[in-house]
């Protein structure tokens, strides 16, 4: 089984109503959300960080840029960017760096920026380049179970 089919199958279970949008093969979030024709502000892009050896995932707008003072305050310790090597092993259904936003299903703690949450359905990357998902945020809340806070800036 794939990311994807991971993530359909838990979508499926839980009686969430999602999309599925094919694109050209891209690898940044704005291009992403370019492709798809949504904006920034509404495509959730995941980045991965460690704290204590630990990995977290930080799901923020495409539009904005992790503020890793941010998340250190959250998490009342230090906390740095993730590289590909340091979490790619976590998401062995997924190309690296196209993690769907829902690290409950690979057991990593997820901390969703509170600006992603003014959006009533957010996109996402299904597991590869080249295929995303739409949910409602309310869904992806409940779903997800993340930390809401403050973890981004606006470019």
């Amino acid at each position: 089984m794939d990311g994807r089919d991971r993530l359909e199958n838990h979508l499926r279970e839980n009686g969430v109503v999602f999309g599925v949008q094919e694109h050209p093969t891209a690898y940044t979030a704005q291009k992403i959300a370019a492709s798809e024709h949504v904006p920034g502000r509404m495509f959730a892009k995941v980045v991965m960080a460690i704290t204590e050896g630990d990995l977290i995932m930080l799901v923020l707008a495409a539009s904005s840029v992790v503020d890793i003072a941010k998340v250190s305050e959250v998490l009342g310790k230090q906390a740095r960017l993730a590289s590909e090597g340091e979490f790619a092993s976590a998401f062995p259904d997924c190309e690296a760096g196209a993690m769907p936003p829902f690290g409950n299903l690979y057991d990593v703690p997820v901390y969703v920026d509170r600006a992603l949450g003014r959006n009533e359905r957010i996109v996402f990357q299904a597991g590869t380049h080249n295929v995303t998902m739409s949910v409602a945020y309310a869904d992806f809340e409940r779903l997800a179970r993340p930390t809401v806070a403050d973890i981004a800036m606006t470019r």
